[in-house]
């Protein structure tokens, strides 16, 4: 009597089995995990979900404030030195209106005449 799975049958079939799991294991390292665990070796950051290694990026650079500095401080200081120039172009206005005012009135007076 033959039989369709015989000994030697169900051990190439283990043995086929076993090594299409130790195979799908090392691609599965190579191409899921190893990527994540170099991207964080040269010290950038890992997105498993869209496997994307990305470089991080200092907080002071991007908002361009110096470093110690809270967010609170650096309004302030960025609102001063907005009230500074507020009051600068209100007297470059105030100037270029008495110019004005001074010249119409040179005008009438000379028309006056």
């Amino acid at each position: 009597m033959h039989r369709f799975l015989s000994f030697r049958r169900l051990g190439i079939l283990f043995l086929g089995l076993f090594g299409m799991i130790v195979t799908g294991l090392l691609v599965y390292q190579q191409v899921w995990v190893s990527p994540g665990e170099r991207c964080e070796a040269a010290g950038n950051w890992y997105d498993v979900s869209t496997r994307t290694c990305a470089q991080p990026i200092f907080i002071p650079d991007i908002t361009g404030r110096p470093i110690g500095v809270s967010r609170l401080e650096a309004s302030k200081a960025k609102n001063s030195e907005l009230i500074v120039l507020e009051r600068q172009v209100a007297a470059q206005k105030k100037a270029r209106q008495d110019a004005v005012d001074a010249e119409r009135a040179r005008l009438r007076a000379q028309q006056g005449r």
